[in-house]
C-alpha cells in the first residue's frame, strides 16, 4: 500500500500554551516523570519519560459527538469506526465561498452522499493568532439541513466553529449532531487534498462520557 498511496495531515499540532477557542484554557503539557528522575528506577544507562497533559477536550482539531449537543446522544466512546475511519471524501474548495455565511448553493453540484464533506475556508492561516477568534466562516443552517438532506455522513471545517459563534442556538451543530452526522473542527492543510477520490480518518481515543475530543485527522490519497 505504501506504494499507491500517500497521507495527508489536515490536523493541527496541540502544544502547550496554545489555545484552541477563546474563553477555554489553552493545554498544560508537562513531565509527570522526567527523564533524569526516572533514572533512579532503572539499570544503569536506562531512562524514561512520562508526560502529562491538562486540557479541555475541545482542543485542537477535535471531533464532536452528538453527546456534545445532547445529553443523550451517543458519546465519542459509542461513535462506531466506520463512521470516522476510510470514509470517502470531498472537498469544498474557497474559492466557491463568497462571504463568511457558506449556504447550500456552494454544495449543489457536489455529490456528498454517503461522504466526509471537508470545507476548506483557509481561516486555518490564522490558527493560533489572534484573528482567528475573530469573525470566521461558517455554515449556515440551511447548508446543514441540505448536507443531511443530501446524505453526508461527516462534515468538517477548518475554521474555528462550524457555526456563527455569535448565534446561541448553534444551528448547524443542532442540526447535524441531532443525525448523528459527527462533526470535525479546526481542521488545516484542506488544500493539500484532492477535491474527491480520496479517504478520510478522523478517531478520537474511546472515552466514555465525553462529547468531543482530538484528533489526528488524515486524508488517504492514491498517488
Amino acid at each position: 500500500m505504501s506504494n499507491s498511496y500517500r497521507l495527508i495531515d489536515v490536523s493541527h499540532t496541540v502544544q502547550h500554551g496554545v489555545a484552541t477557542y477563546k474563553g477555554l484554557p489553552a493545554p498544560i503539557i508537562c513531565d509527570y516523570l522526567s527523564r533524569d528522575a526516572s533514572r533512579v528506577y532503572y539499570a544503569p544507562g536506562t531512562e524514561f519519560h512520562i508526560g502529562q497533559i491538562e486540557m479541555v477536550s475541545s482542543t485542537g482539531t477535535y471531533l464532536d459527538a452528538p453527546f456534545h449537543r445532547f445529553a443523550h446522544g451517543k458519546d465519542i466512546s459509542e461513535l462506531p469506526l466506520e463512521s470516522l475511519a476510510n470514509l470517502e471524501g470531498v472537498v469544498l474548495r474557497r474559492g466557491r465561498i463568497r462571504g463568511r455565511a457558506i449556504g447550500p448553493s456552494a454544495f449543489r453540484d457536489i455529490d456528498v452522499e454517503g461522504k466526509a464533506v471537508l470545507v476548506q475556508t483557509g481561516w486555518s492561516a490564522y490558527y493560533a493568532t489572534e484573528k482567528y477568534f475573530g469573525e470566521h466562516p461558517y455554515l449556515t443552517s440551511d447548508a446543514a439541513e441540505y448536507l443531511r438532506d443530501a446524505g453526508a455522513v461527516l462534515v468538517g471545517i477548518d475554521s474555528l466553529n462550524i457555526d456563527d459563534t455569535a448565534d446561541g442556538t448553534r444551528p448547524v451543530h443542532t442540526i447535524l449532531l441531532d443525525s448523528g452526522i459527527p462533526i470535525v473542527e479546526h481542521l488545516t492543510n484542506l488544500s493539500a487534498l484532492p477535491e474527491q477520490d480520496f479517504r478520510f480518518f478522523a478517531v478520537p481515543i474511546k472515552v466514555k462520557a465525553l462529547g468531543t475530543f482530538p484528533v489526528r485527522a488524515f486524508g488517504l490519497v492514491k498517488t
